[in-house]
């Protein structure tokens, strides 16, 4: 029976690739052409992979296509190799649902606003901070809603706040005064 393989903790995965982004800008910045072929070695072994995890959702079912879509890494990939499973809009309105909570423990609230053209529409309310006092706001949350969204739906080319609907106090009309009306309408 074959051993498991070790599979590496997100935060050893998270430094691996902070070390290639290292190593790729070196290689960019590199004159000659052994950094050249270095670079086109990564590229076509980057466009194989992302064929083989193309081959993989072609022949998942549905719930392993969820699954896959589920883990961080390989949605990442996933999304960088344009064969997520999922649209970009259910991505994208995904990402806004995981972040309300937190926005509503300081007072604000978040809400899917859907997408127009390549622009994914949030509605930011209640400013999403402790107040004047102290700093931030809104403005903090608006970024850190429009960094999630194109992490996760990244051929989206924006995240534009949604002003809130302000919407007029219902009229309140005593009781009383429907009665009178009504008196008077019958007594004519």
């Amino acid at each position: 029976m074959a051993e498991a393989a070790v599979r590496l903790p997100d935060p050893a995965v998270e430094a691996r690739l902070a070390r290639l982004d290292e190593v790729l800008a070196g290689l960019e910045s590199a004159p000659g052409p052994a950094a050249r072929e270095a670079l086109e070695s990564v590229r076509l072994l980057t466009e194989v992979y992302g064929e083989a995890l193309a081959r993989v959702v072609d022949v998942a079912d549905e719930r392993l296509s969820e699954r896959l879509a589920e883990d961080e890494l390989l949605g990442h990939l996933l999304v960088l190799h344009s064969v997520h499973p999922e649209p970009a809009e259910r991505r994208a309105a995904r990402a806004v649902e995981k972040l309300r909570p937190a926005v509503r423990e300081r007072g604000g609230d978040l809400e899917w606003a859907g997408i127009e053209g390549q622009v994914a529409r949030v509605r930011v309310s209640g400013g999403g901070g402790c107040g004047s006092g102290c700093g931030g706001g809104s403005a903090d949350v608006t970024e850190v809603v429009r960094a999630a969204v194109l992490a996760a739906a990244p051929e989206l080319t924006a995240v534009e706040p949604v002003a809130e609907e302000r919407r007029a106090a219902p009229a309140f009309v005593p009781l009383d005064s429907i009665r009178r009306r009504a008196a008077a309408r019958e007594a004519r």
